[in-house]
């Protein structure tokens, strides 16, 4: 059996009840349960939560919610891993055998059902996990340096050969964890415990609006917008109009508050 998990914890630190909060006319996760649906891509698509409130509305739109996820994997430090392969456990010991597992991100919404599709069709007997993400705009073999102990700064990663340029470094990408894929052999305590790894580049704006079951077609008064842009990878204070003053970049696209390390 196929399933598609979508991870939605009740205790928002950043947006309080993101996961539900309207957005263009129905619930946050909603978009993304019904993306799931329409891929095709599993047999079955699962929530795992900790909330009544949020089990009720992916009931609603067609998910199973089988129970509400145990106290100790619904902290703000729960890894994200841990949770998926509860779960997963959970419906081996209920539902079945699990084949392939896709993950998508609730609070990711702009991404295409042809994305998970892609995602899908690219987890072959030649690669063990699938990620997304898209084409950074900072290079840690050319433009990012970290502090040493010494007080003094290097770049990050040192390339074998001088690169004078940005367009002659090594090629990298910037996660933005809207879907993942594994087979149930490799789905591990780790993500990086797999070396077959290969990546679906989503790109960073969406200008198409017609794609099925495609999320929000229109966003409103959002700086996006204004420069004729509609992005993919948004952050919870944009998509929600809530104030910050403090916004933690990472390689995670469309999911802020999402830390990077759920999935380490």
């Amino acid at each position: 059996m196929n399933i598609i998990t979508i991870c939605a914890r009740g205790g928002s630190q950043g947006v309080p009840g993101k996961n539900i909060r309207p957005l263009l006319g129905k619930p946050l996760i909603a978009w993304t349960i019904q993306q799931a649906l329409a891929s095709g891509t599993a047999d079955r698509v699962y929530v795992s939560t900790d909330s009544e409130d949020i089990a009720r509305v992916a009931r609603a739109f067609g998910a199973q919610v089988p129970f509400l996820r145990p106290a100790h994997l619904a902290t703000a430090t729960a890894g994200k891993l841990p949770v998926i392969l509860h779960l997963v456990e959970w419906v081996e010991a209920h539902d079945g055998p699990v084949e392939r597992v896709i993950d998508l991100d609730p609070t990711s919404p702009l991404r295409d059902v042809d994305d998970i599709r892609a995602c899908a069709a690219m987890l072959d007997g030649e690669t063990d996990v699938v990620i997304t993400g898209y084409a950074s705009d900072k290079n840690p073999y050319f433009n990012m340096v970290e502090k040493k102990p010494s007080g003094y700064y290097e770049r990050v990663c040192r390339p074998e050969g001088e690169v004078l340029g940005r367009q002659a470094a090594p090629a990298v990408y910037a996660m933005n964890a809207s879907i993942y894929a594994w087979h149930r052999s490799s789905l591990a305590s780790s993500l990086w415990n797999r070396p077959r790894i290969r990546l679906h580049e989503m790109p960073r704006s969406n200008k198409s609006a017609n794609h099925e079951q495609r999320t929000p077609p229109r966003w409103q008064s959002h700086s996006a917008n204004r420069r004729g842009r509609h992005h993919r990878h948004r952050s919870h204070a944009a998509v929600f109009g809530v104030r910050r003053t403090r916004v933690r970049r990472g390689p995670r696209c469309c999911a802020a508050g999402a830390k990077t390390g759920q999935i380490p």
